[in-house]
């Protein structure tokens, strides 16, 4: 409890000094055609994140026995965290971009987090990786969202590893959501700063590589991470596939993100991210009882299918933009 409570606390003395006039650190984001923020506001929240979870990580590991899967997450999100600030700053190719974040990827699959040891297993893994990062970022565009699904999702997840007596796991992963409590501070609606290409690549690909270490290590079936982060994992999936069906460059800054559309559409950030929190809680909550009641897994999975598509009929029937 102490780790948690430090790592929340320094989160938020980091943040609130970033987001500070007189913040050494203080780097703007400008609104553009993506945005919906009207006014430049820093982005530099990712990187007191960071600093506090790794911080909070380090005094993890002088307490605790380290299990040999910690070192590459440890390094790979490193390398993750470091070009994607320097993106922030600098805009970098996309080429360069991807050849870092497959470079993570890789250091993953070579330390045995690869679903499957065959060809496609590996090749699979390694392109949902690729994508769990890159969602990440696609989806964090609205005040408090991306810094609630890393409290929602890692809370999760660390339950998960709590109940079934992984502890290391379950602190491992509680700390990456003590850390998104001290930027919700300063980061919901309306935020004063955002978390940037630092903090949401950094925590896609965190998300993406707990995700595979516990299914690996049998605290969980993919499923249940799945489920878990399904409000991030079914928006962007869903709007990819849709813009590629209609041959547009998918790859283009839009605002076609069914949080995009809601809140253009009228609800506004704070009421459309109340809701994504109630349906992150939901599908958490429903996670964990499954976990528990092996038995309604397949129910549980064809009742949030359903949910899901009548999720995204309603948005599409009533967001026009």
């Amino acid at each position: 409890m102490i780790l948690l409570i430090t790592t929340a606390l320094l989160a938020y003395a980091l943040v609130s000094w970033f987001a500070s006039e007189k913040s050494p650190f203080r780097l703007l984001d400008t609104p553009n055609e993506r945005s919906l923020h009207e006014n430049p506001v820093p982005k530099t929240g990712g990187l007191a994140l960071l600093i506090a979870l790794y911080t909070g990580w380090l005094l993890l590991l002088s307490t605790s026995t380290v299990p040999m899967a910690f070192v590459p997450v440890f390094f790979a999100a490193l390398l993750v965290a470091g070009i994607s600030f320097f993106d922030d700053l600098v805009e970098l190719s996309p080429l360069i971009r991807v050849t870092v974040h497959a470079l993570a990827a890789a250091i993953l699959l070579y330390s045995d987090f690869s679903l499957h040891d065959s060809l496609a297993g590996q090749l699979f893994t390694f392109i949902s990786i690729i994508w769990m990062l890159n969602l990440y970022n696609f989806m964090d565009g609205m005040d408090g969202f991306a810094g609630g699904m890393t409290l929602s999702g890692f809370g999760f997840i660390g339950l998960a590893g709590f109940i079934q007596g992984d502890y290391f796991f379950a602190l491992l992963s509680w700390t990456v959501a003590a850390a998104s409590v001290g930027f919700l501070f300063k980061n919901y609606p309306p935020a004063r700063i955002f978390m940037g290409d630092a903090g949401s690549a950094t925590l896609g690909f965190l998300a993406a590589a707990c995700s595979l270490w516990g299914v690996r290590s049998e605290i969980f079936d993919l499923w249940f991470p799945l489920l878990v982060f399904s409000p991030f994992v079914v928006d962007a999936t869903v709007t990819l596939l849709k813009r590629a069906w209609r041959r547009e460059k998918v790859w283009q800054a839009h605002r076609e993100h069914f949080y995009q559309r809601l809140a253009l559409t009228g609800w506004g950030h704070k009421k459309t991210v109340h809701y994504e929190y109630f349906l992150m809680l939901a599908v958490g909550t429903s996670s964990i009882v499954m976990l528990y009641w092996k038995e309604a897994v397949i129910i549980g999975l064809g009742f949030w299918v359903l949910i899901y598509l009548l999720l995204v009929y309603k948005a599409d029937k009533f967001c026009k933009i």
